[in-house]
């Protein structure tokens, strides 16, 4: 791509092949207050000449049937008359001008125009029930390592009956919860009066709201064909899979023709705010309401702030025991969430961030539990980090007074109680792999920065008089994956010997695009030619599913397993930094089934094409000899091969050239058998489909019904047990920063330098993992220092909110130029590559708050640390 449009906000109609070229515009009107009932709108400020030439509300579409997919997740479209808003900023009206100038100027008179809402009396808003509240028990049992007591994965997770009047949590009586509920009372009794030689430390923290601040807003370009029925839609969103499957549910439920739809995901810019949004429908529902022209709609940065998903706040109780010797003997938090006015992803952000409160930690016994409420605050929902950041960054925070307390090195307390390989965590779980966190500890603490921060402090401050200096570090092992991560990739060879890709991953500023595209090259001798991503149509891979990974019981799953077509869940999105390790899995499978099924016969074909057996001589070389070097298949002694000759070769045979897999993990692999060709085969994916050359025979020419390729159903598999959806997470990568600051009187902090320390495997593209770090860091400064959003009818669901209220941190505030990172090498040859976009941006909120304390002297319960606050406490 050299130059072409290829995020959203860049197109426009006349860019689309096929469409037409003039288009109309749209915006959406959202409500300023849910304080009052709502009784329409008054658009007398735009006078006769600016009116919409379309204007949709509740009342408009409900005439014809139209309704918002999944609207307990994503709320309704649009505010009822009649009716007080369920949060600020919500919806009322999109209206469509088909002139741009007119729309221009509608915009300008319509920005920031409180008085073009009609309100009537005051209301409250009506009861709601809590989105999300669990409790995650454990007690270990003879050590670390053996059967638990009690533990989520032994037994189950807490799920308290839920209703408008709150939360009802079951007592020891209750037949399901009793046991676990019961062990929940011993604990907070032991944290609370604590054994002899062991002390709890127990503190309140607060995490704020922020945005995502993504520098592409929410936009689309839609076009509804009414001579054909067809919806073509151009949109920006983390998983056009699921978008484009509401959408067509959306509209087939209404009483509006769809014949087809044309969904294209165009790079975009997520960090999760994109993931399961609503907004992509508002673009579907301003092209069916066009009058057959193409439609843009497009938040400008004030109407992002109003409606874009947020970061969730939280009240966070942590509490830790410690015994004599600095070793933790247990765990209690309570995180009570804010999910704002939809419920979206509410229900499990909070369990994933109260799981993983953890951190790098072994705690005997851990009682974790969390409550997200509704409010009228802007919906929050996913965002980089999803819980983790408002979590572990606080039990960071806390460790480090503990040390201080204990007169302990801050490092050293950490290495006494990091996890190691084999130890479970919170959920009774066993982390897949080597726990490297405690090589990353011992390269911080043999840091200079840290070793000498005394001296440092002491000359920095006798040079600059007025000003305090102070160190601080933070670490943290994210987890990556949602434990039903699904995907489908597919390879071919043509007969000229180019790669060809066709996967489901998008690009959301990741680079997971080119890491799938050199994924291939170990297998196949060099990264794909042609690549087509974000694909959400797959006749090549025929499959159904119920889509309900976490719900489904096991026996339910064991039946419908047996249907060879059924797979858990399609696809996943791009989100939980999943492209590295689980898109490069499938992404992989198909690239060494390739290798097996297609450029081995073909190179045996080749080697012992002669008379007498060739090159190949009985017992010469085997398939697990194959390897590349310099672009050429060799193996043994034999005739180096390139792949233009190899395909040449595959397709003249008849054999495969093309696989289609699809993989499902639920905190581990699915695994499958398949006979392709009378060969039995197994490989870690559960469906497969492939593609013959063009000299294959008849039959298998015939064979070749789903898009092109025949579809090989398996003849076994075995997926995870449903079991596991308890653990919480299994697979981690660990990471640390350390933060060199200073402060000055009035409390304004200047970062000086920071290290950043992480594990992340076999790196796929280094220059992408250090782009992630530098950006990780960046944002986690943000959250530690400067980010902060009112969520109540001062925030940015007034519509008053941009970036010239907002503090993104600024290059000159995150020590571009003295920033280090540190990568430490993969253990093996084949160590995969682990999921690290996230949990780069965590440990440094906590290295930047502990270095204002080791400054100031003063320790700090609520991010951000604005200069106001560092002051006030000074």
């Amino acid at each position: 791509m050299r130059g072409e449009k290829v995020f959203a906000i860049d197109l426009r109609a006349k860019n689309m092949k096929g469409w037409p070229d003039r288009q109309s515009y749209a915006l959406t009107i959202h409500v300023p207050r849910a304080d009052r009932i709502y009784e329409g709108l008054d658009l007398a400020a735009l006078g006769p000449e600016f009116q919409p030439d379309v204007l949709i509300d509740a009342e408009s579409i409900a005439a014809d049937g139209v309704g918002m997919p999944e609207p307990s997740f994503y709320g309704d479209f649009f505010v009822k008359k009649g009716q007080v808003p369920p949060m600020l900023g919500h919806p009322v009206a999109l209206a469509i001008w088909h002139d741009y100038e007119k729309f221009r100027v509608a915009n300008q008179r319509l920005r920031f125009n409180d008085a073009i809402f009609r309100f009537g009396a005051a209301a409250q808003q009506p009861a709601r029930a809590p989105y999300v509240a669990a409790r995650f028990l454990r007690i270990q049992g003879q050590d670390a390592y053996g059967e638990d007591q009690v533990s989520p994965m032994k037994n189950t997770t807490v799920w308290p009956k839920v209703d408008e009047q709150g939360v009802h949590w079951p007592d020891a009586s209750d037949p399901a919860f009793g046991e676990l509920m019961a062990a929940s009372a011993r604990i907070q009794a032991e944290m609370k009066q604590p054994k002899e030689g062991v002390r709890t430390f127990a503190r309140k923290y607060r995490s704020q709201s922020i945005d995502h601040v993504a520098m592409e807003m929410d936009n689309g370009l839609a076009w509804y064909d009414t001579a054909t029925s067809t919806l073509h839609m151009v949109g920006a969103t983390q998983a056009p899979y699921s978008t484009a499957e509401h959408v067509m549910h959306m509209v087939k439920a209404s009483k509006l023709p769809l014949e087809r739809l044309d969904y294209i995901s165009a790079y975009t810019v997520g960090y999760g705010q994109k993931e399961h949004h609503p907004f992509p429908f508002y673009c579907a529902l301003a092209a069916l309401y066009a009058q057959g022209r193409p439609v843009r709609l497009a938040l400008d940065r004030w109407k992002h702030f109003q409606f874009a998903l947020k970061r969730h706040p939280f009240d966070v109780d942590t509490a830790i025991s410690v015994d004599k010797d600095g070793k933790f003997q247990g765990l209690t938090c309570h995180m009570l969430g804010d999910g704002g006015g939809v419920m979206n992803f509410s229900p499990s952000v909070g369990t994933v961030a109260v799981t993983a409160a953890q951190s790098i930690y072994y705690f005997p016994q851990s009682d974790l539990s969390t409550q997200v409420n509704p409010s009228v605050g802007v919906t929050s929902g996913s965002m980089r980090g999803y819980g983790t950041v408002q979590s572990m960054a606080y039990t960071e925070m806390l460790v480090d007074e503990i040390a201080h307390e204990l007169k302990l090195d801050a490092i050293e307390l950490r290495q006494r109680n990091a996890m190691r390989s084999g130890m479970k965590n919170t959920q009774g779980a066993s982390p897949a792999g080597a726990m490297r966190i405690g090589e990353i500890l011992a390269l911080a603490a043999k840091e200079p920065l840290w070793t000498e921060r005394t001296k440092r402090k002491t000359d920095y401050e006798a040079a600059h008089p007025g000003m305090r200096y102070g160190v601080g570090f933070g670490a943290v092992q994210k987890d990556f994956g949602t434990g039903a991560e699904a995907c489908i990739a597919q390879l071919e060879i043509t007969p000229e010997g180019r790669i060809k890709m066709r996967h489901i991953a998008t690009e959301i500023g990741t680079g997971s695009t080119t890491s799938q595209l050199i994924a291939v090259e170990p297998f196949l001798g060099r990264p794909a030619d042609e690549v087509e991503f974000a694909i959400n149509q797959w006749d090549t891979m025929p499959l159904e599913t119920s889509d309900e990974p976490y719900t489904t019981p096991q026996h339910k799953e064991d039946e419908l397993a047996r249907n060879p077509h059924w797979v858990p869940r399609m696809v996943s999105p791009v989100s939980a930094s999943n492209s590295a390790y689980y898109f490069r899995h499938a992404t992989q499978q198909a690239a060494q089934l390739l290798l097996k099924l297609s450029m081995w016969p073909a190179a045996q074909s080749i080697w012992g094409g002669a008379s007498g057996g060739g090159q190949l001589l009985p017992g010469t070389v085997s398939a697990d000899q194959l390897e590349w070097r310099n672009r050429m298949l060799v193996a043994g002694e034999m005739e180096p091969l390139s792949l233009e000759r190899l395909a040449a070769r595959a397709h003249e045979l008849g054999g495969v050239t093309g696989v289609c897999v699809h993989t499902f993990n639920r905190w581990a692999w699915a695994k499958a058998d398949f006979t392709v060709d009378g060969t039995p085969l197994q490989a870690w994916i559960d469906a497969l489909s492939v593609q013959y050359g063009q000299g294959a025979s008849e039959a298998k020419k015939a064979a070749m019904t789903s898009g092109g390729y025949a579809f090989i159903p398996r003849d076994k598999v075995a997926y995870p047990p449903v079991q596991r959806n308890n653990a919480g997470t299994v697979y981690y990568a660990p990471c640390a920063t350390m933060v060199e600051l200073s402060v000055n009187g009035a409390g304004v902090v200047k970062i000086l330098s920071h290290k950043t320390w992480l594990e992340c495997g076999t790196q796929i593209v280094p220059e992408l993992v250090s782009g992630q770090i530098q950006g990780g860091v960046a944002m986690g400064v943000g959250h530690a220092l400067y980010e902060d959003l009112p969520t109540d009818a001062s925030g940015p669901g007034n519509g008053q909110w941009g970036l010239s209220r907002y503090h993104v941190p600024r290059a000159s505030e995150v020590a571009v130029w003295t920033a280090q990172g540190h990568v430490l090498p993969p253990l093996s040859g084949n160590d995969p590559p682990k999921g690290m976009a996230e949990v780069v941006m965590i440990p440094v909120v906590a290295a930047c708050v502990n270095a204002v304390a080791h400054a100031t002297g003063k320790r700090f319960y609520a991010t951000p640390l604005t200069a106001e606050k560092i002051k006030e406490a000074r």
